[in-house]
């Protein structure tokens, strides 16, 4: 298993142990060569799905060590692992952290050049910050929520792409790398406070530009990204799977249409969206003609950006997807492989996702704790 080959390699990163988020901004800093510790909870605490440690990718890349935070030996301990280490990652709500004993002042206290990255749905202030809450919740406060979904239909749920992982996770290894590039010239470390709110509002920073120019509506499903326009849609085919259309430009607009056996002379303008109800009535009789994959045979080298909507299943199977490796195999688990990539120094996947605590001793003895230390960690419950 690859270790450390990525352009984060020599980084050391303490990741407070939670669900969802957080351990994905973990998991990228570690493809990208980060060593990340995940201090994980003592058994019994609920939190996640229900699997196999095995299959909790979001984990993958990360030794995991487990710490009883309610012991004051295992705070001490974790602070000095602090004391070594670049970066520490947490997901609790505001003022947890700092009642653990492990908030920003304690580890900045230890390691004055420390990044301090911090999670959270709501932001570290504001009047919602110690309410609870999950992506649905944070995207609907933004816009985003109601911008996703067809006319007349209730807002679709994005999955948790847009809060969580959007939002969240992408925004706080952003912050997170961009601390450790200022901390060379200054020294210094600082707090990364990444809120959900924060990073969903900003990944609609386009659309709030396109309905201040009023180009954009404000209702749902009647722009031309939004499924309003007929010719950036999905449309059922005969054998009931679905292709994606994304012909935005004209001349991917007429190559759709010739393959499609249209006539361009017997069309409305593309951009007359009165008549996008009519042609996309057209278009829904059209596709169910063919098979999905007899229509992405016909578009195939065309130009008219239209390819098959691909199951899990058949994701990892697409001889594009194939050919760049955007999938891989670790372990017997089929998962997205690290990215975006580097030419000279690729990132990995380090390990497969750890067992809680299975690599304790091994963690500690690394970093610097004797085996007469861990016998005593151990004795009065502050590890496991």
């Amino acid at each position: 298993m690859a270790s450390g080959s990525g352009p984060l390699t020599g980084i050391r990163i303490i990741e407070l142990g939670g669900v969802g988020p957080t351990p994905f901004a973990a998991m990228l800093l570690s493809d990208l060569g980060a060593d990340v510790i995940r201090l994980d909870r003592p058994p019994g605490y609920d939190g996640g799905a229900p699997i196999d440690a095995k299959f909790n990718l979001l984990n993958r890349g990360r030794r995991s060590a487990v710490f009883d935070l309610k012991k004051p030996a295992a705070v001490e301990a974790v602070l000095r692992l602090v004391g070594e280490a670049h970066v520490v990652l947490e997901g609790f709500r505001p003022g947890v952290a700092e009642r653990l004993g492990l908030g920003p002042d304690e580890c900045m206290a230890v390691n004055p050049a420390l990044v301090y990255g911090r999670m959270t749905g709501w932001g570290q202030h504001g009047p919602l910050a110690r309410d609870p809450g999950h992506d649905l919740n944070y995207i609907s406060l933004t816009g985003v929520l109601h911008s996703v979904g067809r006319a007349g239909e209730p807002p679709a749920i994005p999955l948790n792409l847009a809060g969580d992982f959007g939002g969240g996770s992408l925004y706080l290894a952003l912050g997170v790398v961009s601390a450790l590039l200022e901390s060379r010239t200054s020294g210094r470390g600082q707090v990364v406070d990444a809120a959900m709110v924060d990073g969903s509002a900003s990944l609609m920073t386009l659309f709030y530009g396109l309905f201040a120019a009023g180009y954009w509506s404000d209702e749902r499903g009647v722009n031309r990204l939004d499924s309003g326009a007929p010719w950036y849609n999905v449309y059922e085919t005969a054998d009931g799977r679905w292709i994606s259309v994304g012909a935005n430009e004209s001349r991917f607009w007429r190559n759709l249409l010739r393959i499609m056996g249209i006539d361009e002379a017997e069309m409305p303008g593309q951009h007359d969206k009165s008549q996008w109800p009519a042609m996309r009535e057209r278009f829904t009789a059209v596709f169910r003609t063919r098979t999905r994959d007899e229509w992405w045979a016909l578009a195939e080298g065309q130009e008219a950006c239209l390819t098959p909507v691909l199951s899990l299943t058949e994701a990892p199977r697409n001889a594009h997807l194939l050919a760049r490796g955007t999938f891989v195999d670790v372990e017997g688990v089929v998962q997205p492989a690290p990215a975006p990539r580097f030419s000279r120094t690729p990132g990995a996947i380090q390990r497969p996702p750890a067992q809680p605590g299975e690599h304790t001793d091994e963690v500690l003895s690394d970093w610097g704790f004797t085996r007469a230390e861990l016998t005593a960690l151990r004795d009065q419950g502050a590890i496991g």
